[in-house]
């Protein structure tokens, strides 16, 4: 088995081993994977945080020891809590970076970072205030940062962000944590999850106090949250359907 770590900033992770294919999600900086299956020009890859996997272009990452694999996927992570921030590398030369960067492979890849770091799990009512952080950023399926995000990067990145692991896509999220019957029973940094008129899960956002729900759906925005779904202030209009509440946290 071989290993690797993403030396760039935001790297495509691909559906198939094409520049064209479907962007199915991101792989940021210092983020760690294994490498499945490699090809002249891409590779297979499962990363180490969610166990999401694609193909990713062999340029854009670098291969690792298995040592150095373990050793920070078993340490704590810590993550950039800046929205843009930037790394030197030993020619002095800087290399950006984005909000959720994890930075515990900094000395591995011989650069070094002086910006805001935060690691560790914080208090639930946290999740909210980080989630403003993602407001207004632009809707895109795969995206995982504020320059464009989908619903559930969108999830993954705030939960992640304060200590907590959440799988990638919406459907998998929906089998974390404890159903609730009501939504009276929920607090703020719950999980609102939708479906689409064959059942299937393709929607989650983070609920807010007095019925308020945060989603990623053309941009991050706050919308009403009722008992038949998302409400569209500016739409006047219902756009999700309410499926299962979970309480993760």
């Amino acid at each position: 088995m071989q290993y690797g770590i993403c030396n760039l900033s935001i790297v495509p992770l691909r559906f198939d081993a094409s520049d064209k294919s479907e962007l199915v999600s991101q792989v940021l900086y210092g983020d760690i994977f294994k490498i499945l299956e490699q090809r002249k020009q891409w590779s297979r890859i499962r990363i180490s945080f969610d166990g999401y996997e694609g193909w990713i272009d062999n340029k854009q990452y670098v291969e690792i020891t298995e040592e150095n694999y373990q050793k920070i996927h078993k340490g704590n992570l810590k993550l950039s809590i800046d929205l843009v921030e930037f790394i030197q590398d030993t020619n002095s030369q800087l290399h950006p970076i984005i909000l959720g960067s994890s930075l515990n492979g900094l000395s591995l890849l011989n650069h070094s970072h002086d910006g805001h770091i935060v690691t560790g799990k914080k208090p639930k009512e946290n999740i909210i205030e980080t989630s403003f952080l993602y407001l207004n950023a632009p809707y895109l399926w795969g995206g995982k940062t504020p320059f464009g995000i989908d619903c559930s990067g969108f999830t993954q990145m705030v939960y992640k962000l304060n200590g907590y692991k959440l799988l990638r896509d919406a459907s998998q999220q929906a089998s974390q944590g404890e159903a609730l019957s009501f939504i009276e029973e929920s607090e703020p940094g719950d999980l609102a999850f939708f479906d689409n008129s064959e059942g299937i899960i393709t929607h989650v956002g983070i609920i807010m106090k007095d019925n308020y729900i945060i989603h990623a759906h053309g941009k991050v925005r706050i919308d009403r949250l009722d008992h038949s779904g998302i409400y569209n202030v500016d739409k006047k209009i219902h756009t999700h359907k309410l499926r299962v509440i979970k309480k993760v946290i």
